[in-house]
């Protein structure tokens, strides 16, 4: 026998967006029919000096009055992603003294770091933790950003034209470096452990990166512009180049591209 409703399910254009998928579920109830529900998105920490949260330019009472233009990138990373924008990586204190540190990387498992600023000591150490303890790591260093930018070289508005290596990396058995006289042209090389799966990464003044510990778990991918380490109970995907999350027209339709080479990376 169907289920009989005795009240009816609505929501003004007021009310909180949540009562909407919550309607909709009860009115499911009450005819017999499957909701779809879909899941929930994974939660990925990203910190960068890039535009890829925010339009570069964005003034401030834009941001706060929600008018802002969400970038391609974020929109592209937004289909599979929940994105939790990060300044820091170590602990933060407490407002109240007796009050625990805030850990920015808790509950996290993935984690991009795109062309970040300069890493703190204490960046590097609760970056190197988190990974051990099994988190999955995407950091692109690009040693010469080919993407045009308004603000002026020395503004702390503009991305990190040239990346600053962070010592964990040397700690994780790599190095990067840059030949200046390579053709500033564009160049894809294979993403991938398999080959059948890999993704075509686009390149633009790449780097290239070397295993200097013989007892490191990594493979150099792509050409030498990346490589991926186990490192304790985590994973670190390292790519000497940025040009994918500059260049909406390398990063494929919607970003295809893009998705591809962070599933590549985080699944």
């Amino acid at each position: 026998m169907p289920r009989r409703c005795g009240k009816r399910v609505t929501a003004s254009l007021g009310a909180s967006l949540f009562l909407i998928p919550l309607g909709l579920a009860m009115l499911g109830a009450c005819s017999g029919a499957a909701v779809p529900t879909q899941a929930p998105q994974q939660p990925l920490g990203l910190m960068t000096s890039l535009p890829l949260y925010w339009p570069e330019g964005t003034d401030i009472a834009d941001l706060a009055a929600g008018r802002a233009a969400v970038p391609w990138q974020r929109a592209a990373i937004e289909q599979d992603y929940a994105i939790v924008p990060l300044d820091t990586l170590s602990p933060i204190p407490a407002l109240s003294p007796d009050a625990p540190e805030v850990d920015p990387l808790a509950g996290l498992a993935r984690l991009a770091l795109i062309q970040p600023r300069g890493l703190s000591p204490a960046d590097n150490v609760a970056l190197d933790a988190w990974v051990r303890a099994g988190g999955r790591l995407l950091l692109a260093l690009d040693p010469a950003l080919t993407g045009d930018y308004a603000a002026p070289l020395g503004d702390p508005r503009r991305p990190v034209d040239g990346a600053l290596i962070p010592p964990v990396v040397a700690r994780w058995g790599l190095t990067v470096s840059f030949d200046a006289e390579q053709a500033a042209v564009v160049t894809t090389a294979k993403f991938g452990a398999a080959t059948a799966t890999a993704t075509a990464l686009p390149l633009a003044l790449a780097g290239r990166i070397a295993v200097t510990d013989p007892v490191a778990a990594c493979t150099v991918l792509a050409g030498g512009a990346a490589a991926t380490c186990m490192v304790g109970k985590g994973r670190v995907t390292l790519v000497a180049d940025a040009a994918l999350f500059e260049h909406a027209e390398l990063a494929g339709e919607d970003g295809a591209t893009l998705r591809s080479m962070l599933s590549a990376t985080f699944e």
